[in-house]
């Protein structure tokens, strides 16, 4: 008889999900959770059914550009896939940006929104990018409150009615560089009316086909760099439906997140909004920037977790060399790494949501909004890092048909390696940590939350755990603290606190994931007589989380990387 490999198979993505209901039944009180299970369970039958079924069967399609009509009339329509046309009717029927600001269930309504988008997103080719940034748009709209185009644009944002719901886009990249906006050349120009009109070109934008946008542009005499810069608002298209004096003059052709139609684009008078004065843009934009991190590290812990799911399936079907792979002591080494490190990245990035929720809902005391001004970057470079080396692992799972195209693995691949780019490089979120950790507060936050976590956990096995944890955050700071104190000049430690910036950065994230875990794995052991997350913790812990080692050299890193003698 021919043999045939079984394709892995998928069910219902939230009731399978040992983890995400654990964490749920944690932090949620039981009438919470009993309210948004359903839910739930909804979303997870079809993330693991319809939604994987028409994702496999719309592989090949992509968005596609019409620049012209039959008539040569100019048009710029942007087709996007299946996928995508049935992710927007559902994410707006199952409120995946409208949950945290109908606040139903108060700060916990920012939990229950990031399940379902956990849930959502490896199912849906990456529709969480349109969606992230208008839950940032809705953010940085309520704060600002602009009275006008508040009350045009956040019913739209916010609503559950797929033919009324906007999605928004962020449009900050152009041709100078992506982290560096200072250099933005997008010039606004004020009309006689009143009218601002927008010139230039943004030379990423990633979510073409939303029906407005918050963009950054320099008003006209004012000096260069950030200061100068102002936050916009703008209506893609006008009541008729055509593109307001808007080019798309390519859509990008992208390693991953190829159904996201990623365009540049020219704005040829555009008309737009001030919404926040004539300066100080990048300022008044952070609130959408730090909304977008929170969805990033999201998208990162549920596709790690979609990777896992799929090789753990593929292990139990793959007979080789006479057994199942699931039965090979090598690959379940491999597997319980893999689960190590998406349990970790999973507790570590719903921290961050618990915050946040905490935050907006103006619960939070002054050390967990300081804490979470650090969280931010640290979660999001973190859990980026993750991602890519775990659904790179995955891929290696299934041997050579995790490298054909047809089975739909590479994607998962392609698709996460955005993650360490998107919203600030793990470089840029770590010296943004680094400015965060000016701030003493914020140390002293990290540091508090780290021994709080540790001193919670009682099973010997997690106390060792945990205090490894708190050992490398210690280590991390007195490290970011001894380059400036045994550097010969100010100049010299900051060079060498830079140099580091990425290990400090990824030490701290990792030591406090496996923190959380610990603390995780003691309550489950207590109330639900489950050892698995122990297990986690304890693996996570000689996965390694202190990643500083010897003292930096800066000359030889030089020497090492420009190759020069």
């Amino acid at each position: 008889m021919t043999f045939i490999q079984v394709p892995p198979a998928l069910g219902n993505q939230f009731d399978e999900d040992r983890v995400l209901r654990s964490y749920l039944a944690r932090v949620l009180p039981d009438e919470v959770r009993r309210d948004v299970s359903p839910a739930l369970s909804e979303l997870g039958a079809l993330a693991g059914g319809e939604l994987y079924t028409l994702q496999l069967a719309d592989r090949l399609n992509v968005p596609v550009l019409t620049p012209w009509d039959p008539w040569g009339n100019r048009i710029d329509h942007i087709e996007v896939t299946a996928v995508w046309k049935r992710a927007a009717v559902l994410a707006a029927e199952y409120g995946l940006v409208a949950v945290p600001y109908e606040r139903k269930h108060g700060p916990l309504s920012r939990i229950d929104q990031f399940a379902r988008v956990y849930l959502f997103n490896p199912s849906t080719d990456v529709y969480s990018c349109p969606l992230a940034m208008t839950d940032g748009a809705a953010r940085t709209l309520t704060l600002h409150n602009h009275p006008e185009v508040s009350a045009r644009a956040l019913p739209h944002l916010l609503s559950r009615d797929p033919a009324h719901m906007w999605t928004s886009g962020q449009w900050m990249t152009e041709r100078t560089g992506g982290s560096d906006v200072g250099l933005t050349e997008t010039v606004a120009r004020q009309d006689p009316d009143g009218t601002w009109r927008l010139h230039g070109t943004k030379w990423f934008s990633s979510a073409t086909t939303s029906e407005m946008a918050l963009t950054l542009a320099r008003p006209e005499g004012n000096p260069p760099g950030g200061r100068g810069l102002a936050l916009f608002y703008v209506e893609t298209h006008d009541a008729a439906g055509h593109l307001q004096r808007i080019a798309v003059h390519r859509l990008k052709d992208k390693l991953g997140t190829r159904k996201v139609p990623t365009a540049e684009l020219g704005l040829e008078g555009t008309p737009a909004v001030a919404l926040a004065g004539l300066s100080g843009g990048i300022r008044a934009i952070s609130p959408m920037l730090n909304i977008t991190r929170t969805w990033n590290a999201v998208c990162a812990a549920s596709f790690m977790r979609r990777g896992v799911a799929l090789a753990r399936d593929y292990a139990r079907r793959r007979r080789a060399f006479g057994a199942a792979l699931a039965d090979k002591p090598l690959h379940l080494d491999t597997l319980a790494g893999l689960q190590a490190e998406s349990e970790a990245g999973f507790h570590l990035t719903f921290r961050a949501v618990e915050l946040l929720g905490r935050e907006e809902g103006a619960e939070a005391t002054e050390e967990e909004r300081t804490l979470l001004r650090l969280l931010t970057p640290l979660v999001k470079l973190t859990t980026a890092r993750q991602a890519a080396q775990v659904t790179s692992e995955v891929i290696e799972c299934f041997g050579g048909a995790g490298y054909v195209e047809d089975t739909g693995l590479p994607t998962l691949l392609r698709d996460a390696q955005v993650l360490p780019i998107w919203e600030g490089t793990t470089n840029v979120l770590a010296l943004d940590a680094l400015r965060a950790m000016g701030d003493t507060s914020a140390v002293r936050a990290l540091h508090g939350e780290v021994a709080a976590l540790a001193a919670e956990v009682r099973d010997p096995a997690l106390v060792t755990v945990a205090r490894a944890a708190l050992t490398a955050v210690e280590h991390a700071l007195h490290t970011a603290r001894a380059h400036m104190a045994d550097a010969p000049s100010e100049a010299e430690g900051l060079a060498r606190l830079e140099g580091d910036a990425r290990r400090i950065g990824l030490t701290l994230g990792r030591s406090l994931a496996l923190a959380l875990l610990a603390r995780h794995a003691d309550w489950s052991l207590v109330h639900e007589g489950d050892a698995r997350a122990r297990s986690a913790a304890m693996r996570f812990a000689r996965n390694g989380v202190d990643l500083l080692g010897a003292t930096l050299d800066l000359a030889d890193a030089r020497r090492l990387a420009m190759d020069e003698g």
